[in-house]
């Protein structure tokens, strides 16, 4: 007979991939029409000219170019400014 009660059963034992989320392409490097540039969950950075944003956050460049990087002011819900990361295709 077995001493403890529930003995055989174990809630915590899946385990999912990572998402691969992050920068893909860096600062002052060449991208293509379509390439994803940011992998992210919310906007933790920006779009900005020569890119665009999708569904899930993602950043794609717009256009042919250089990625650049660079910070900017942007207003919140509660009125409050905070700098945030614009991503853009030059």
């Amino acid at each position: 007979m077995s001493h403890v009660k529930a003995g055989g059963t174990s809630k915590n034992i899946h385990d999912s991939p990572g998402q691969r989320l992050g920068v893909k392409v860096f600062g002052g490097q060449k991208v293509k029409i379509g390439q994803v540039i940011v992998r992210q969950v919310g906007m933790t950075k920006r779009p900005g000219e020569g890119t665009k944003i999708s569904r899930n956050f993602t950043i794609h460049a717009n256009k042919d170019g250089i990625v650049q990087y660079s910070s900017r002011k942007i207003r919140t819900f509660s009125n409050k400014s905070v700098y945030r990361t614009e991503v853009r295709v030059i």
